[in-house]
């Protein structure tokens, strides 16, 4: 594996000094491009379009062919790994994702099994393989996965949920059963993020989504301790080449020194906590990613410059270890001119912050 031609994405993880600051945003391929919904409705439904690499690739691409973004993040699902499990993943138009069978029953959790990335989710590692392929080594290709914590929440509740109702009832009343569960989805992500950099992924990104709705006993005890398991077995070396590792939880801002500590590259940031002040608590230790407010990119262009421009002076300028991000991902409604303005914005500035000169 060699490094893509553009690879400051990758040393700003590693903490190496680059001559700007890489952006990347969380869902750069979604509904707000007018490209992807047409490709979406080409393949007929939402599960299709992820199940299909070809597509999968051809969904990858599209923001790069718009934007000088750099890097790429696989076009995919983070309940693909449940899915491979046999709890039946379907959509419903205006619902979101549902499960056919959520983990309710003890004799279920005690039947689940991690599934064999390479057997059950091999249309994934094909897209992997595909997208590499197609980038031609002009940037760097994310592979990513859900948390155990925030997979189980869909697993138990059955779908998104605005309480956490069942889950947290599990957790308190039966927390032998979520470790359970816990313990077997730990061991399938594992497997399925090794899967798509023995693919061709360079950096993967775990999404920890739903671990800020815990109470800090509860995130030490049912998400971090998984977090650290999945981190101490990826590989972090392939073809010669580090692979990074990026962990997001989102609400996390209180955690951040316990998050630095379990192994991981670079910490993802939502848009609750400033830069600055992270950046300040973990010294050194690991890269920042983040953390814009998503909302920004219904402002003016102008306003979305200054937005831009605060997060990187806060962060510091001359400072190595900074990937430039959304604090969560871009909104189905985001005016596609929105993100041309805040890409535009984060490598000039960044650049003069380094040089004084455009």
């Amino acid at each position: 594996m060699t490094r893509p031609c553009n690879d400051t994405f990758l040393r700003a993880l590693l903490k190496e000094p680059t001559e700007y600051t890489p952006v990347w945003l969380m869902r750069q391929a979604g509904r707000y491009l007018p490209e992807y919904c047409e490709t979406r409705r080409r393949a007929g439904s939402f599960l299709q379009l992820c199940k299909n690499p070809a597509l999968a690739c051809e969904v990858t691409l599209q923001p790069l062919a718009r934007y000088d973004l750099d890097a790429a993040i696989l076009f995919s699902d983070i309940l693909t790994v449940p899915d491979a499990m046999g709890l039946g993943l379907y959509f419903t138009e205006g619902e979101g994702p549902r499960f056919e069978r959520p983990l309710r029953e003890e004799w279920a959790i005690r039947d689940l099994t991690a599934p064999d990335p390479w057997h059950h989710l091999r249309y994934v590692m094909d897209a992997v393989a595909e997208i590499r392929r197609a980038l031609n080594n002009s940037v760097p290709l994310i592979g990513f996965s859900g948390s155990p914590y925030t997979l189980a929440c869909y697993m138990v509740e059955g779908g998104a949920s605005s309480d956490y109702r069942c889950i947290k009832r599990m957790l308190y009343e039966r927390p032998d059963l979520l470790h359970h569960i816990l313990s077997v989805t730990a061991d399938a992500v594992s497997a399925y993020l090794n899967a798509q950099i023995e693919s061709g992924a360079q950096a993967v990104m775990i999404f920890d989504s739903w671990g800020g709705s815990l109470s800090a006993a509860a995130y030490q005890e049912f998400s971090l301790p998984y977090l650290q398991r999945i981190v101490a077995k990826l590989i972090v070396e392939s073809g010669g080449e580090r692979v990074p590792s990026i962990v997001f939880t989102k609400g996390g801002g209180l955690w951040l020194e316990s998050i630095a500590d379990i192994g991981c590259d670079a910490i993802g940031l939502d848009w609750t906590i400033d830069i600055g002040e992270a950046r300040r608590r973990v010294g050194h230790q690991v890269a920042l990613q983040g953390n814009l407010d998503p909302g920004v990119l219904f402002a003016s262009a102008d306003r979305i410059a200054d937005q831009a421009r605060r997060v990187l002076d806060s962060y510091g300028p001359h400072s190595t270890g900074h990937v430039f991000n959304l604090g969560h991902g871009i909104s189905q409604f985001t005016p596609p001119e929105s993100v041309t303005a805040l890409v535009e914005a984060v490598h000039s500035h960044s650049r003069l912050s380094r040089t004084g000169s455009e």
